[in-house]
């Protein structure tokens, strides 16, 4: 791989609450290479929205570094932080939170362009109608307010709103889940084209395994702020290392309803992050957890060329 765009190391955040410290990311590390799809996927409570916005610097690491471009950006101050956030944008999950009800669409997608001092006034008018026409929408909905559009075409106004300084990077934050199931695959859709046509490297983040599979290159699995498995997407569905990564699999539904999973599916609840198990966080639900687990952290390891996996275990799997 040549120099990865991206290259996030030991990332770390904690959240300070009355009852203690919640480690939300755990010595977080991977890197993407320009142009990748890279699907981060787990339970809710796993720490895949906290870890997009600690490398987007939309909240502040704990510990860990954060490298984009060869650049060190974890500790930049905001004024030398605003050309990297040009170069780094989020589409959020809920299409009806991430706007403004009282601006219009034109005043949601032209802030950043404005903020970046990008063209004129007839000039950004002119790239709004532009996106909105490249998301499917007609060019006179700039004109419009958000409660005129439905789930899906407000996060089609979303994904023109991150596109609209021409970035690099995109965090793509569940931006499916909140969208009713005929809608989601058309904004998937989108999503993919508008990647390959841009050459976007995007982080995908998600809870749902099939659209995981249909976007990504590769796949990170996280387990309480912890990555458990790393691998191409072809490699983590037809041959998961992880037990957490099977479990995961045998939760997901099979579009046959005459076959049934061949995978023990993932029993009980995912740990409190206030008090997580010692040594690996995965060790409690786990059906192949050995005494050894409670007391050892388990590294990420390459077990085959391109694939990583967090387990103690090499007989398993």
């Amino acid at each position: 791989m040549s120099q990865p765009l991206l290259e996030v190391t030991g990332l770390t955040k904690q959240f300070p609450t009355a009852g203690g410290l919640v480690r939300a990311v755990d010595d977080v590390s991977f890197a993407m290479a320009r142009g990748e799809v890279l699907g981060l996927v787990g339970e809710s409570g796993s720490g895949k929205t906290t870890t997009g916005r600690a490398i987007l610097r939309l909240i502040e690491p704990t510990a860990g570094r954060i490298c984009f471009d060869g650049t060190d950006i974890t500790h930049l101050d905001r004024t030398d932080l605003r050309a990297y956030r040009r170069r780094m944008q989020i589409i959020f999950q809920d299409p009806y939170a991430s706007l403004n009800p009282r601006r219009k669409v034109k005043d949601a997608i032209g802030e950043a362009l404005v903020i970046h001092g990008l063209g004129t006034k007839v000039d950004r008018r002119d790239r709004i109608a532009a996106l909105l026409q490249r998301v499917g929408l007609p060019a006179d909905a700039m004109e419009r307010f958000p409660h005129e559009f439905s789930g899906g075409q407000r996060q089609r106004i979303g994904i023109a709103r991150a596109l609209a300084v021409e970035p690099d990077f995109i965090v793509a934050d569940e931006p499916v889940s909140a969208l009713d199931v005929s809608v989601q695959a058309q904004v998937v859709n989108l999503l993919q084209d508008l990647q390959a046509e841009l050459g976007l490297t995007v982080l995908f983040i998600a809870h749902d395994l099939a659209v995981v599979q249909y976007i990504s290159d590769r796949i990170a699995v996280l387990y309480l702020g912890r990555v458990m498995e790393i691998a191409s997407a072809e490699q983590l569905y037809s041959r998961p290392r992880h037990p957490y990564t099977e479990a995961l699999l045998a939760a997901a539904p099979i579009p046959d309803p005459t076959r049934r999973s061949q995978r023990t599916p993932l029993q009980g609840d995912i740990p409190s992050p206030l008090n997580p198990p010692s040594g690996c966080v995965f060790r409690t639900r786990c059906p192949h957890a050995i005494a050894a687990c409670a007391t050892q952290i388990p590294p990420l390891v390459e077990v085959a060329p391109g694939h990583q996996k967090a387990c103690i275990r090499d007989d398993i799997l």
